[in-house]
């Protein structure tokens, strides 16, 4: 059992090393999207750990996204991406602190358009080096 679970881990970290830096960016809204999920499955069962758990995951996936913003190079995008992120840490402090599911599904739609939108960045660049 221990080495299949090192091989799956070989396998992932093998897996994110070959992917793109866009591709990263989506794999990571993908995380958040799907930790918000889980947090509103455990909110309806009324499971306030887990829900808390699930939600301080994504809220480490979008402090790592918004950590990784270049304000000096990134121009108008970097200041709107901030914004965003910083909007989006205020509404699932709101879920833990609050209780507001409201916001776990705000959050996570705003994410699932977001993580589109990379996408669409990462295949228009693969497609553009492939060319290239």
């Amino acid at each position: 059992m221990q080495t299949a679970a090192r091989a799956l881990n070989a396998y992932k970290t093998t897996d994110i090393t070959s992917r793109s830096p866009l591709e990263v960016v989506v794999l990571l809204y993908d995380g958040a999207i799907r930790f918000l999920g889980e947090a509103s499955l455990a909110a309806g069962r009324v499971d306030r750990p887990s829900r808390t758990r699930a939600v301080g995951r994504a809220q480490a996936i979008i402090g790592e996204l918004h950590g990784t913003l270049d304000m000096t190079r990134g121009g108008q995008v970097a200041v709107d991406l901030d914004r965003l992120y910083r909007y989006m840490t205020s509404r699932l402090l709101d879920a833990t602190g609050r209780s507001d599911d409201g916001a776990i599904e705000e959050v996570r739609g705003l994410l699932a358009s977001m993580r589109e939108a990379w996408a669409k960045i990462a295949v228009s660049a693969a497609s553009s080096a492939a060319r290239g």
